[in-house]
């Protein structure tokens, strides 16, 4: 188990409430501790679903049962779950790097800035 991966206790909450997945084409499917570790990884790293560990599986399988659990409302769901557990609150915190807006600093080499002495 890697820093910042669900325990034990954390996945006995939360387990039960995901749909169980079951292989498609005769292929088995993933663990879906495993595959929510890997979402929670993307979500709290904000890194490309193409650079995620590969200790949680492919990204693409990842990337389509995140898409999946979307669209079948299972995040919203748990979080209602969640809420009704009083294990969290109902505010849902979401900051996105299209919102941050930071000025832009000259750099100090850069001449067309620099401070004649």
């Amino acid at each position: 188990m890697a820093q910042g991966d669900l325990t034990d206790q954390e996945w006995a909450i939360i387990g039960p409430l995901l749909p169980s997945e079951r292989g498609r084409w005769a292929r088995p499917s993933g663990d879906n501790r495993r595959f929510l570790n890997g979402m929670l990884h993307i979500l709290r790293t904000g890194c490309p679903w193409r650079d995620m560990h590969e200790r949680y599986g492919k990204w693409n399988s990842v990337y389509v049962r995140f898409r999946r659990w979307a669209e079948q409302g299972v995040w919203d769901a748990l979080l209602q779950t969640l809420v009704e557990l009083g294990l969290t609150d109902d505010w849902q915190h979401m900051l996105d790097s299209t919102v941050v807006c930071t000025p832009s600093q000259p750099s100090a080499s850069d001449a067309k800035y620099a401070t004649i002495r």
